[in-house]
């Protein structure tokens, strides 16, 4: 992606995974063909990312060469955009929005509100960013548009203090374009690092900082190294509970309340549901060594 360092013993960089946002294309995708794009990036990427992992420049080059044919990026950029529009039922932040609710009803007779970090942004008009309660930072690879700043959340300097913390942390059809599954599992540890148990300024109410978690539907239901109660034990052991859960048939909606019991447990990959057709999407978490 937007750097081609690689550090040892180190997971991924954000940086290396999803892509950066897109300016206004007048092209027009159908909906067959936007699938087909992304999926076919997906694929490449994937590819790439295991050619690099046994320094096989010959087939980085060669496939490099194959995400350029198909449009590169910028491609990707414009079917992502595309597929999350609101003639798409895109702008997944509608639902979080929607689910905490009450939270913000609590606001709304003060000056207060929660801080939402939206890694992998690709708008500053969604759901999210109009409401007046909520004060939304927002981060992408290589952002092309105003309020988005340019930062891979994995590089992102740890929070010097409580101020530098968030309430609300988005990872929409983020985690699902790490290539590593090691790198998975480090950005979920890296959330909490973000997150703030103190209340809005100004404000006496009460709020459990939350991860609000987007991955297409077949990552949990058609995975042979990830289930619903794969995700939920790797999850819990990092100090989360589900709070609220919604599937449709193409994404699966998760918010997560972090309550700071923490019991760390290392997941491996091993296969929960085998299966020809089953895809390889998986999460990876190592114990910290201490």
């Amino acid at each position: 992606m937007t750097s081609k360092k690689q550090r040892s013993k180190r997971p991924a960089l954000l940086s290396r995974t999803r892509p950066p946002i897109i300016r206004k294309n007048e092209a027009a995708l159908s909906a067959k063909a936007t699938r087909n794009l992304i999926r076919s990036h997906h694929t490449l990427l994937k590819q790439r990312a295991q050619a690099s992992k046994v320094g096989n420049q010959a087939l980085i080059d060669k496939l490099d060469a194959q995400i350029q044919a198909n449009g590169g990026l910028e491609s990707y950029q414009l079917a992502s955009k595309i597929g999350q529009s609101s003639e798409r039922g895109g702008d997944s932040s509608k639902v979080l929005v929607d689910w905490i609710l009450p939270q913000l009803a609590a606001l709304k007779t003060t000056s207060s509100k929660l801080r939402v970090l939206e890694v992998g942004a690709l708008s500053t008009k969604n759901a999210c960013s109009r409401n007046e309660n909520l004060d939304v930072t927002r981060i992408d690879l290589n952002s092309q548009e105003p309020g988005i700043l340019k930062q891979d959340f994995m590089e992102r300097p740890l929070p010097l203090g409580d101020e530098d913390r968030f309430h609300l942390i988005s990872l929409s059809l983020v985690l699902n374009y790490v290539p590593d599954p090691v790198g998975r599992g480090e950005m979920l540890k890296r959330c909490v690092e973000f997150l703030t148990k103190s209340p809005p300024a100004n404000s006496s109410t009460s709020i459990v900082p939350s991860l609000f978690l987007v991955l297409p539907a077949p990552c949990v239901a058609n995975s042979r190294y990830l289930t619903e109660q794969r995700l939920e034990e790797i999850l819990s052991s990092i100090g989360f509970s589900l709070a609220k859960n919604k599937q449709t048939s193409k994404l699966i909606y998760q918010l997560w309340e972090y309550s700071g019991k923490r019991q760390p447990q290392e997941f491996r990959k091993e296969i929960l549901n085998p299966g020809r057709t089953r895809n390889n999407f998986a999460i990876i978490v190592k114990k910290d060594v201490k």
